[in-house]
C-alpha cells in the first residue's frame, strides 16, 4: 500500500471538511463580494479569497462569542473549488471593550471592506505562525465601554494597528467558547484544528503567490 504525502493527506483532509454543513456556499459569497464592488480571485492554485462575515443579527450587542464566520475559497492544484467556513469573532472581546488597549482613543473593531495585500504569514506576538497585518486597514475606535459596538463614522482611524488573523486556544482538538482576551480588534478563529487547517492552506498559498493576502470582511446581512 503507497504512503500517502503530506499535502495527499491535506487535500484529503479538505475534501473531507468541504462535505460538512456550510451556513453559505461559495456561489453565495463571491456573488456578494462582486455586487459590493470587490475584488473576487480565481486564479488558478490557491489565489484564496479570504473574506470574514460579520453577523449582523447581534445587531452591534456585544455577544464576546465567536459568532461570525472566516471563509476561505480557492481552486486547488486540480482546478477543483474548495470553500470552507470557520466560526470566529471578527470582533474584539468584552476585556478589552471595557479596557482599551490604547485607553484615550477607544478599542479597534475593524470595518467592513476590502484590503488589498493586507496581510502577511509573519509570527503573532512573536510565538506562532499567523497572517499578520502589513498594509493599512481602516476601524472604528469605539471608547464607550458598554454593551455595544458602536460603529460611528467619525471615529474611523485608518493605520497599520495589528489587526492580525489568528487562533484562539493552543489546545489540539479544542474550541474557545468566549473571545474574551483573544481579540482587541484582531479576526479569531475559535478552533485550533480549524485554525492549522486555514494555515496550512495559507502556507500553500504563499508557495504559489507569495507572501501577501487581502482580507474582506462584509456583513450577513449583504448575504443574499
Amino acid at each position: 500500500m503507497a504512503v500517502k504525502k503530506p499535502l495527499e493527506i491535506f487535500v484529503e483532509n479538505i475534501k473531507n471538511h468541504n462535505m460538512g454543513a456550510n451556513k453559505y456556499n461559495r456561489e453565495q459569497i463571491k456573488n456578494t463580494i462582486e455586487e459590493l464592488g470587490y475584488k473576487y480571485f480565481t486564479g488558478d492554485n490557491y489565489d484564496v479569497n479570504i473574506i470574514g462575515i460579520r453577523n449582523s443579527k447581534t445587531g452591534g450587542k456585544i455577544t464576546n462569542k465567536f459568532d461570525d464566520l472566516i471563509t476561505i475559497s480557492y481552486k486547488d492544484e486540480n482546478g477543483e473549488w474548495n470553500y470552507l467556513e470557520y466560526a470566529c469573532t471578527t470582533d474584539p472581546g468584552d476585556d478589552w471593550m471595557e479596557n482599551p488597549w490604547i485607553d484615550k482613543i477607544g478599542c479597534a473593531v475593524l470595518k467592513p471592506g476590502q484590503y488589498r495585500g493586507s496581510h502577511k504569514l509573519r509570527l503573532h506576538g512573536g510565538k506562532y505562525l499567523a497572517l499578520g497585518q502589513k498594509e493599512n486597514v481602516t476601524v472604528y475606535r469605539d471608547n464607550n465601554r458598554n454593551d455595544k459596538y458602536e460603529f460611528d463614522e467619525s471615529s474611523v482611524d485608518t493605520g497599520v494597528f495589528g489587526i492580525n488573523i489568528h487562533r484562539a486556544t493552543a489546545l489540539e482538538g479544542k474550541t474557545s467558547t468566549y473571545v474574551n482576551k483573544w481579540s482587541a480588534g484582531c479576526q479569531v478563529i475559535a478552533s485550533n484544528d480549524n485554525w492549522m487547517e486555514f494555515l496550512g492552506i495559507c502556507q500553500e498559498a504563499r508557495e504559489h503567490w507569495g507572501n501577501s493576502f487581502s482580507y474582506t470582511l462584509i456583513e450577513s446581512k449583504n448575504i443574499k
